[in-house]
């Protein structure tokens, strides 16, 4: 793991459009989906997952079923799992409100949920039941009344969907299940076909065709983001463990390839340890091959002259998890601006949050920290203004409005406020 200085480090990220072949070949699915409906999702399923689908929809039956499949400590903890995270949403939960204004006017802003949300699940290579909870519980504590899950027909290693899978979607609260993925799956939840009908947003991580769909969607339907690759950056003085560190480092590594970990420290006999343990953990690491690939080429230590250049360049990077290992972490959580989720101190592990704590993991990468946030309750709720105009603000107002209008060559406009001052006897030139 390389150490430079950090004014000479740049984490060079491109948003990820895909290939000329991709989005045709993106294009082309979801069109044929906006086609034929069932018919295209069960001929690629046939295709692209090599498996004959007769029912899109997983049973009652299936899902109960899976609970015989997991073991009981899996069980406990994504139930106390699903607890923490609904606990922790619900804090977010606000109401609509009213204001009365001394003219009698009474302005506000009425909240309610959205009617739909699709929950897409990875399958294929890997399955993860905490991308359930951290979708599908925010879309329930929000007050959602549909929340539809679409999830590959098949997983490696696992004959049908992981029953992993299915128990955290029941947990989660979610029943209506269907056994599809990829782009053709997003294309069914933004359009319908005979068996799904479409939703009004659709969240969730996938591959690449699963992000160029949501892009090729967006406007149909909401998508919660284009996701990136994992992020973490560690900021950390000479009193943090250098094991645990290396550690976190590894623990975004191994995710895939391109994902980011970076060491921001004062602290040069610190760099140097965390970059021989790196190296001592990798040895033994499962997923090596991808830790190493990512660390080699999106890795880094950075060095810096003091921790207030360090927030500094943390700002900059605006980083999916942050973790502050230094002495007195809460000292420096107000000068931190960009980041998706902030861990502070030794215990505070990103796995922590990635499973159990009850903040959401689905987060902002790629630097979009800097303007965007984590995944939350907001995100499946829609807000109406409400206006309701006394007739004496109106006689009050009038005039200003009439000017306004008429400033932008809007006359209709205009002419619809003064015809309703000449009505009450208030003729206004």
């Amino acid at each position: 793991m390389k150490i430079m200085p950090a004014s000479e480090f740049a984490l060079k990220r491109e948003v990820e459009y895909g290939s000329e072949e991709q989005n045709e070949r993106v294009k082309s699915i979801i069109e044929s989906v906006r086609r034929e409906g069932d018919a295209a999702l069960k001929r690629y399923a046939q295709q692209f997952d090599g498996v004959s689908i007769e029912e899109l929809r997983v049973s009652a039956a299936e899902i109960e079923a899976a609970y015989a499949k997991v073991d009981e400590s899996f069980l406990v903890a994504i139930r106390e799992a699903a607890d923490n995270v609904r606990r922790f949403h619900e804090k977010q939960k606000r109401s609509s409100w009213m204001d009365l204004q001394p003219d009698g006017s009474i302005l506000g802003q009425v909240i309610r949920p959205l009617q739909r949300v699709g929950l897409y699940v990875p399958g294929g290579k890997a399955a993860y039941p905490s991308s359930v909870l951290m979708n599908a519980i925010p879309a329930q504590v929000a007050g959602v009344p549909e929340i539809v899950m679409v999830t590959p027909p098949a997983t490696a290693g696992v004959e049908g969907i992981d029953p992993h899978i299915l128990v955290a979607a029941a947990e989660a609260g979610v029943s209506e299940i269907y056994r599809v993925g990829g782009a053709q799956a997003v294309a069914a939840l933004a359009y319908g076909t005979e068996s799904i009908p479409a939703a009004d947003k659709i969240v969730g991580p996938g591959n690449i065709y699963v992000a160029l769909a949501k892009r090729y969607v967006f406007g149909a339907v909401d998508i919660d983001s284009i996701a990136g690759p994992s992020e973490i950056v560690v900021l950390a003085d000479e009193t943090a463990d250098a094991s645990y560190i290396a550690a976190d480092l590894l623990s975004q590594a191994e995710h895939d390839e391109m994902a980011s970990a970076i060491l921001i420290t004062p602290s040069p006999s610190l760099a140097e340890a965390v970059q021989a343990e790196v190296s001592r953990q990798l040895a033994t690491l499962p997923k090596k091959a991808i830790a190493e690939q990512s660390i080699r080429d999106y890795g880094a230590i950075l060095t810096v002259a003091s921790l207030a250049e360090g927030i500094n360049a943390v700002n900059r990077l605006a980083p999916e998890h942050l973790e502050i290992l230094v002495s007195e972490p809460f000292q420096y959580l107000s000068a931190i601006e960009n980041a998706g989720a902030i861990f502070l101190g030794p215990y505070s592990s990103e796995p922590v949050g990635d499973y159990f704590a009850g903040p959401n993991h689905v987060l902002p990468t790629n630097g979009t920290a800097r303007f965007s946030s984590p995944l939350n309750v907001d995100d499946f709720m829609k807000k109406s203004s409400v206006i309701y105009y006394s007739k004496e603000a109106l006689l009050a107002n009038g005039d200003k409005i009439i000017a306004l209008a008429r400033h932008e060559g809007l006359e209709a406009h205009a002419r619809a406020i003064q015809i309703r001052l000449e009505k009450e006897g208030n003729t206004r030139g």
